[in-house]
């Protein structure tokens, strides 16, 4: 529109994409903004949301002696270049203090309320996502190592522990979006979850974890789960993703952890493979209306989890096959580059897009407006032409 609010008919308008709403994830483990290299430009390049490490056991080795300032680095240099943050876990009774388990069941519940609350509070405003507490369907009878987390549930209820992590939380910061995070893809999950919906429990999004170290579960699978999942009317986010670029992990093993080799080598056809699957996979996830992001677990196949070669970039920093199918898919197939369009004779112009933040210049003027899954409606005013 114009200066009196009619229609400009025949104005140019630039319209470019400058990010996505759905968000495309990956671990930042390992990357060191004091010394940024050819590493953190490959993960850079191609992703928008990081998930950050606050694994109990590692992040306050001792009591009182939390690791928050070089995790408080790395956040703000990530933050400072646009990129969405998640901490990874609140709460989760795996990796849990050893220093818990001299402490008796108050004491613990007060020692997790202390973590949650400083954590949540002290990196507000740069993270403002958590999976709040993981893996909850396996808590109460866990039994590969004891911790003080298990022990609470099953003196005091799953829910119980549950609860307090989420409301903890909210309290710290009541802004943040919190997430209730599983391996477990069963109807056992499902129950879980309508418990807590229940309770009362404000859940922000199912978390849903897909590593596939034994084989890419197929399109169809992918989408049937997540399906069973949307019934909640939540939004769900694929939080941990891998697919291997070599020999599959034989089918008989249960527990991912259980299966230890000496070496685990990428190869050519297993790069190719993978390649081809993360495509797929990607594609499959992308069509989901509930899915809101996606986070690969590990840019590199340097300190990958299980040291399997789940990586987009081998060890020695090259990227596989696999990182250039997701640039190309990402960042080209799902990508509005630069456009001019001509307004008709209501003024206007017709944008197909993906959700997402783009800029608007017509006149002169430049806009940035966010366009919602869905599409929306936008009216921009043109300023008058100056006179001489």
């Amino acid at each position: 529109m114009d200066e009196h609010g009619e229609p400009v008919v025949g104005a140019d308008v630039e319209v470019e994409q400058i990010r996505h709403a759905f968000g495309f994830g990956c671990t930042a483990f390992e990357l060191r903004p004091d010394e940024p290299d050819a590493y953190t430009s490959l993960w850079l390049d191609l992703f928008t949301m990081a998930t950050l490490p606050f694994y109990w056991r590692w992040f306050e080795p001792a009591p009182g002696a939390p690791d928050t300032e070089r995790l408080r680095r790395l956040a703000g240099f990530l933050h400072a270049r646009g990129v969405t943050l998640k901490g990874h876990p609140l709460l989760w009774h795996t990796l849990a203090p050893s220093w818990l388990l001299d402490l008796d069941a108050q004491d613990v519940e007060r020692a997790i309320t202390t973590r949650i609350t400083r954590e949540a509070s002290d990196f507000a405003g740069l993270i403002d996502q958590w999976d709040a507490i993981n893996e909850t369907v396996i808590l109460p009878t866990f039994a590969a190592e004891e911790n003080a987390v298990t022990r609470l549930a099953r003196a005091r209820g799953r829910m119980h522990v549950i609860r307090l992590a989420f409301e903890t939380a909210r309290a710290a910061n009541p802004h943040a979006r919190l997430v209730l995070n599983d391996f477990e893809l069963s109807s056992a999950f499902e129950d879980v979850i309508e418990e807590c919906l229940e309770a009362g429990i404000d859940i922000g999004a199912i978390g849903l974890q897909t590593h596939m170290h034994q084989g890419f579960r197929g399109e169809e699978q992918i989408a049937g789960v997540i399906e069973r999942f949307s019934r909640f009317g939540l939004p769900i986010q694929l939080t941990e993703t891998t697919l291997v670029s070599g020999d599959l992990m034989p089918p008989h093993i249960v527990d991912l952890n259980d299966h230890v080799v000496e070496s685990w080598p990428s190869t050519p056809e297993g790069e190719d493979r993978q390649a081809d699957e993360l495509v797929r996979h990607y594609r499959t996830v992308l069509a989901q209306p509930a899915v809101e992001s996606l986070t690969y677990w590990g840019l590199g196949d340097a300190g990958a989890w299980l040291g399997a070669p789940a990586g987009l970039v081998r060890a020695d920093g090259s990227p596989k096959p696999g990182y250039h199918a997701l640039r190309e898919l990402i960042r080209d197939d799902w990508w509005m580059g630069r456009q001019v369009l001509r307004t008709d004779d209501d003024g206007a112009v017709a944008v197909r897009g993906f959700a997402g933040d783009y800029e608007i210049a017509v006149g002169g003027q430049r806009s940035q407006i966010a366009i919602p899954r869905g599409g929306s409606s936008v009216e921009l005013t043109r300023p008058a032409p100056s006179r001489p």
